[in-house]
């Protein structure tokens, strides 16, 4: 088959049985199963166990959760929905590996299943032409092998396999909170700018690309958030100047302080995607071609940041 033209992809570009490594092997003592150390999401993923560096893991994270912004804005899903998609990738991820489990795959089917969890139902079909235009999008041809016949029920199988492993790999647990609740909670609580309501909510949004939600509950990330927005803004929130001491997150502040200096101070990432050289255990993996995930249109709440 030519260069440009894309290969039929196998199932057995992702496991079809659920092996739990590392991470999650051990039983839970006394914490909640799905919130990490920073160390143990760092250095003993899956992914970690087939050569994938920190970096590299680093890097794929990024490329699922920009692919399932991209895909949830041409679905017109709600952000919600999308955030909910990130969640469960990141779930998957610390119990499966990237060198075998392809991310495009494995998001495209986290997010269908993240409509159904978020009671926004939306079809399957919609889902597989969307996310095959997104992969396939430096091939013009891509939007109108997508509809014939034996492309789109070979995507259409992958999807739905891919969504049952999900769903086994997670043990599904459906108990999934996001941080949107207790922030609107605290928004209307205290006298917050609209500014300053903005740049949480934005803060909110952009810990969902990270890890965090995998380190701390949704009401932490809430209030660091908002913490951390209003001292950027330079405003006082509450008729207390610690307000936030009464949620003991002072020392998770601090942290997530840091964080974001790095992050703001960072270099920006490249336009264009690279191939990061995975060594896949057993058969060789297909990845899909890399694509430019540039021009991503954010949502009207969803102002434009640093990532």
């Amino acid at each position: 088959m030519g260069e440009h033209q894309p290969r039929k992809r196998s199932r057995q570009h992702f496991e079809t049985h659920p092996t739990p490594t590392t991470v999650l092997e051990a039983p839970f003592h006394g914490r909640s199963k799905w919130y990490f150390t920073r160390e143990e999401i760092e250095c003993f993923s899956p992914s970690r166990k087939d050569g994938i560096d920190l970096e590299k893991e680093s890097y794929l994270r990024a490329s699922y959760c920009m692919f399932l912004q991209r895909l949830g804005v041409k679905l017109r899903v709600s952000q919600a929905t999308t955030s909910c998609a990130m969640v469960l990738c990141h779930r998957f991820y610390m119990c499966q590996s990237h060198a075998k489990n392809d991310w495009r795959t494995i998001a495209t089917a986290s997010l269908f299943f993240a409509c159904k969890t978020e009671d926004e139902p939306c079809q399957l079909s919609g889902v597989v032409v969307a996310a095959y235009e997104i992969i396939y999008e430096w091939d013009p041809s891509a939007p109108t092998r997508i509809h014939q016949r034996e492309y789109y029920h070979e995507f259409k199988e992958l999807i739905l396999v891919a969504e049952r492993l999900l769903l086994d790999t997670i043990a599904f647990d459906l108990d999934i909170e996001l941080p949107y609740k207790p922030l609107a909670a605290a928004l209307n609580k205290l006298n917050v700018r609209p500014d300053v309501a903005t740049a949480a909510w934005n803060l909110v949004n952009d810990w969902f690309r990270t890890m965090l939600l995998l380190q701390y509950k949704p009401h932490v990330i809430a209030i660091v958030s908002l913490r951390l927005a209003a001292v950027f803004h330079k405003s006082r929130l509450g008729n207390r100047r610690d307000w936030w001491s009464d949620f003991c997150v002072t020392k998770v502040i601090h942290e997530i302080y840091i964080l974001e200096m790095e992050r703001r101070h960072a270099t920006p990432p490249p336009t264009r995607e690279f191939v990061w050289p995975l060594q896949p255990a057993g058969k060789p993996v297909h990845m899909a071609r890399t694509c430019a995930f540039h021009g991503c249109h954010s949502p009207p709440h969803r102002q434009p940041s640093n990532w």
